[in-house]
């Protein structure tokens, strides 16, 4: 995969970075952005995937919920540099066991018809990627995130098949070269709006997409994002951010 930002970003003081395991995390004000932030893209890049998987027109075998999370941690992976790429991993995989903590504290049954899985099996698998990604650098991940040792062992296996389905894909896209195929819309007057408006135009200057794909940040109603391939937008509810934020407090 030649997809690479090279990029920086939020601090290194994560909130996953802090923490032995999920339920030992404290916050903080500063941790609680960088949770936000880190959640925020590993969002995009999901919804991201779903885009890809329509306009590139990506054939999957399975569930596509299980593929745009793939395509998740690899573009975290792939673009941004080693240890912001593990903070914002770190960040991402605690977003699924916060949602999982809190379904349990509310005696939630899991739906389990959805076609998302389970946020415990989220949680695993976006540590078990990015662990595989660099078993020999990463050890500490899987150890502070308790990734249990009969997966461990799968988990390079894992990247390496993940890597070898989207690699062609992202590398297609970028040999297309620099492009305006995908278009902000909207104000800069949130925290998700500007990291959006920001990971657009990066991707533009990298890689063309085979069709045109709007991003936004509407109002909702509710805490969501999701991809409308009629309209071929993404569009992140204004309402996740504040989410996110009570997510990340609830670890307290």
């Amino acid at each position: 995969v030649r997809l690479c930002f090279d990029r920086v970003v939020v601090e290194a003081a994560a909130l996953g970075l802090l923490a032995i395991f999920p339920q030992s995390i404290r916050a903080d004000v500063e941790t609680v952005e960088a949770f936000v932030e880190a959640n925020l893209i590993a969002t995009f890049y999901h919804e991201l995937g779903h885009a890809v998987i329509e306009i590139e027109a990506v054939p999957i075998f399975g569930q596509e919920e299980d593929a745009a999370d793939v395509f998740s941690v690899m573009m975290i992976q792939t673009i941004y540099e080693a240890e912001s790429a593990e903070a914002i991993a770190y960040d991402a995989a605690l977003g699924f066991w916060a949602e999982a903590e809190e379904r349990q504290r509310m005696s939630d049954e899991i739906p389990w018809w959805d076609v998302h899985g389970p946020d415990e099996q989220r949680f695993y698998n976006t540590v078990c990627l990015f662990f595989g990604a660099d078993p020999k650098k990463r050890r500490a991940v899987a150890r502070d995130m308790e990734l249990p040792q009969d997966r461990a062992e799968r988990c390079e296996a894992e990247y390496s098949l993940a890597e070898a389905s989207w690699g062609p894909i992202l590398d297609e896209m970028t040999d297309r070269g620099p492009g305006k195929t995908i278009r902000f819309k909207g104000r800069t007057d949130s925290l998700t709006a500007r990291l959006l408006k920001q990971e657009v135009d990066d991707l533009n200057a990298l890689m063309s997409l085979a069709g045109r794909l709007t991003v936004e940040v509407e109002a909702c109603g509710e805490a969501n994002a999701f991809f409308d391939p009629e309209t071929s937008t993404i569009t992140l509810c204004r309402e996740f951010e504040a989410n996110l934020r009570r997510l990340a407090r609830s670890f307290e």
